[in-house]
């Protein structure tokens, strides 16, 4: 059992890598004994998860990465080859909305613009269409590796305001199923690609529409979501650990082309 579930000095890259969630993840993959791959625009927050992680005994590689930036995610990608020796698997964290691209009372949809919405689509849509080219290349040749998308519940049904992080999300699970099916038809059915779909954690991206600024509180959109989520809360970042190692690992080996929910029963509820 222990073999099936072995991270052991794989080589993980994590786009977004010093975010809330993905943070979470590359701490606890360190100390499931992988080495990690820091990728992400904020080289500061990039460069103290690192050191965080390697005073706790693990191996960890900061570097920064503009995700839109194909020769940024190249050179990303040859310097992680060469101080981690192998990549293993790519996870795909970088990601994010706007308020200029999310309809509300003072913004309505008629007037929301252009490059707000271009902005959401390209940072979540295009940030990980295009790691996925230049680190699905090297998995192609080498004939083996996982890729892990985030996607989102409001890829599964869209959710009010956010229209362009809904279509972007809603794309990136799209394109999770057809490449997919597009590596292991073409390269190598040791290929994998997944993504996961995370419910409601509170993180910088819509901290804003969930709770009062001002007070901490539940906005009414907060209240709905915990209503409707039959946990009865948000999730924790660290409650998406054990879904990503099985998706990373041996145990998932006849697992591709699917977006896993994390999401407290969210996904699953009608309402009533």
């Amino acid at each position: 059992m222990n073999d099936l579930f072995n991270v052991k000095d794989k080589g993980i890259v994590l786009t977004g890598g010093a975010g809330v969630l993905c943070s979470a993840l590359a701490e606890y993959l360190a100390q499931a004994g992988a080495r990690i791959c820091i990728a992400d625009y904020d080289e500061f927050r990039a460069n103290e998860l690192a050191k965080k992680i390697e005073a706790n005994g693990g191996f960890a590689l900061p570097l920064r990465i503009n995700v839109l930036d194909r020769a940024e995610i190249e050179s990303a990608f040859a310097c992680a080859v060469n101080s981690m020796g192998q990549i293993d698997a790519l996870i795909n964290g970088a990601g994010g909305n706007k308020k200029e691209a999310t309809a509300s009372d003072e913004l309505p949809f008629f007037d929301l613009p252009d490059k707000a919405l271009r902005d959401v689509m390209d940072l979540n849509f295009l940030g990980t269409f295009i790691p996925c080219q230049v680190f699905g290349k090297y998995f192609a040749q080498q004939k083996q590796g996982v890729i892990l998308n985030v996607s989102s519940m409001s890829a599964y049904h869209p959710l009010t305001k956010v229209v362009g992080y809904s279509a972007a999300k809603a794309a990136i699970s799209n394109f999770t199923e057809w490449l997919a099916v597009h590596m292991c038809q073409n390269y190598s059915t040791e290929i994998r690609v997944n993504a996961i779909a995370p419910g409601f954690f509170l993180t910088k991206q819509n901290r804003f529409l969930l709770t009062d600024e001002k007070t901490g509180e539940l906005t009414p959109r907060g209240r709905t979501i915990i209503d409707h989520t039959p946990m009865g809360r948000f999730g924790q970042a660290e409650e998406l650990c054990g879904t990503v190692h099985w998706l990373l690992s041996d145990a998932s080996k006849f697992v591709t082309g699917a977006v896993i929910p994390i999401d407290g029963g969210f996904n699953a509820f009608s309402g009533v």
